[in-house]
């Protein structure tokens, strides 16, 4: 049973997040370790089907890095070992494989990719890895290139636009608009006396509602102003510790710990305005849901919604009578309700006046847009393309400068130096016919810091220099995917893949680099 068997991830992301994840398809080039670690998350975690592109045989140094592997399958190919014993781990999920050149694949057959909701490229080299994304790009297919190398590694995605509804920030102020009270909320604060001398009344009184009680009477005494100097938040507090009968009043203590959220400014945030600002908002037969939802905000927040966002309709736990909280938490509900039903008639006036049926965006989906407003992201990404010819220059000097980030450049460079000499030598530094003596790694050393310098000089770094340590480093690294790198950049792509198919959470903007 699903339900049962996805419980702890439900609670994360709900039915909406696992229906996306169980419709979707993801492929896999290159099933290493690191590849294998990120499909086995998404397996486990009910993804709706896989293909596995590798033509390699089952050698004896898989064995001592990838745990889906074991002795019988020496000799096999490892695409369809790692599919059988995947389809172990879920029985629902839908595993196949294709033995053919992962380089081949991305020559000569780029239509392959289409079919897939995300590809997981890893262990590719640069040159490969431009190809495909091209590829993916052109076709609007999201693309997490993963490697891990020794003991560093790096996870990227590439899409052109991801829109985020659901981005479920860590901390974020709850949306009570005790800065704005609606009509109704002022209604039901003045229908209760916060003088109240019977002291349970008094003791379980509502924050919200002193604090709507008060902000109108601090407003009548300043001109129609709330509180907004530090000297005059600090009067607005006095006034509230004034109203109490005795000390041990929690309702009084809430409300002088959320006193400056009377003094919010009304409206929207910058990053809000930029969305509905964006060229996108203006929709035409074409534009995604997402941008089709923007444009009717814009028409909301301008009409019915004077100037701010539709409610969310949630209210924290607070010290209150029941009667209290269960008649706010109504008030709110049915404030949300309102605003979802205005949002919901401009969706639908919009979607008809572009051409497509009104019916097509589900009062569900209109309904999650509504109580997230204030939380939306949209992430858009440079092709790899874009980013190699044309680095940002005053980005990658910061980093360079910053002893936190510094050593994570290094190990950027020096990855893709490692393929630039891949590239002359048919091999990667530090792997040699036989097993390399220090004096063969030692002879890499300058080979790699050259095609580092080229790596710097086409990134508009001429004269930068890189740690000789980790040069000599990643010589020593030889190329070879150890377990537990393998296993931490194998999670965080899976983790990444989790978060663009359910497009709930904030993916990685930029490279991730693991040291």
């Amino acid at each position: 049973e699903p339900k049962t068997k996805y419980d702890r991830q439900l609670r994360i992301w709900g039915d909406q997040g696992q229906a996306a994840l169980e419709k979707a398809s993801i492929c896999l080039l290159n099933c290493g370790p690191t590849g294998t670690e990120a499909l086995k998350n998404l397996v486990l975690g009910g993804i709706g089907s896989v293909t596995v592109v590798d033509d390699s045989k089952v050698e004896p140094s898989d064995l001592g890095n990838n745990f889906l592997l074991d002795e019988g399958c020496l000799g096999h190919s490892r695409a369809k070992s790692i599919c059988s014993f995947l389809q172990e781990l879920n029985d629902a999920v839908k595993a196949k494989y294709v033995e053919e050149s992962v380089a081949t694949m991305i020559d000569t057959n780029p239509s392959f990719f289409s079919e897939f909701t995300v590809v997981i490229a890893t262990q590719l080299p640069e040159s490969s890895l431009l190809k495909l994304d091209g590829i993916c790009g052109s076709a609007n297919i999201v693309l997490v290139a993963a490697r891990s190398y020794g003991l560093t590694g790096l996870v990227r995605v590439s899409i052109k636009e991801h829109c985020v509804i659901e981005s479920k920030p860590d901390h974020f102020l709850d949306d009570l608009r005790l800065h704005n009270p609606w009509t109704e909320l002022k209604q039901f604060a003045k229908s209760i006396d916060i003088c109240d001398k019977d002291a349970v009344v008094h003791k379980h009184t509502p924050y919200i509602v002193i604090l709507v009680r008060l902000a109108e009477k601090w407003a009548d005494a300043h001109d129609g102003q709330l509180p907004s100097t530090r000297q005059e938040k600090r009067e607005f507090k006095d006034l509230i510790r004034a109203h109490m009968l005795n000390v041990d009043e929690d309702n009084y203590k809430e409300a002088v710990e959320s006193s400056y959220k009377v003094s919010l400014t009304p409206g929207i945030s910058n990053e809000i305005r930029q969305i509905i600002d964006d060229s996108s908002s203006e929709v035409n037969f074409s534009s995604s849901d997402f941008w089709v939802l923007v444009s009717a905000l814009k028409e909301f927040i301008t009409n019915e919604g004077n100037g701010e966002l539709p409610l969310e309709g949630t209210i924290p736990d607070m010290t209150s009578l029941t009667e209290y909280y269960v008649s706010l938490q109504k008030i709110y509900q049915a404030k949300a309700e309102s605003d979802c039903l205005a949002m919901e008639h401009r969706v639908k006036s919009i979607l008809k006046r572009i051409g497509r049926d009104p019916e097509s965006i589900s009062r569900a989906y209109i309904k999650t847009f509504c109580k997230n407003t204030r939380k939306l992201k949209v992430c858009r990404y440079r092709s790899m393309e874009e980013e190699f010819s044309s680095p940002a220059l005053s980005e990658v000097q910061k980093y360079f400068a910053d002893e936190d980030s510094c050593y994570a450049m290094n190990f950027y460079v020096l990855l893709r130096a490692v393929d630039r000499l891949a590239a002359s030598y048919s091999r990667l530094p530090g792997i040699f016919d036989s097993i390399g003596s220090t004096s063969e790694i030692v002879e890499d050393v300058p080979r790699l810091k050259a095609a580092a310098v080229s790596v710097l000089s086409d990134m508009g770094l001429k004269g930068a220099s890189l740690s000789e340590d980790l040069v000599t480093e990643v010589c020593r690294f030889a190329g070879a995917e150890i377990h537990p790198v393998a296993a931490f950049i194998g999670g965080v792509a899976s983790q990444e893949v989790i978060k663009l198919v359910t497009k709930q959470f904030v993916p990685l903007n930029g490279t991730f680099i693991f040291n």
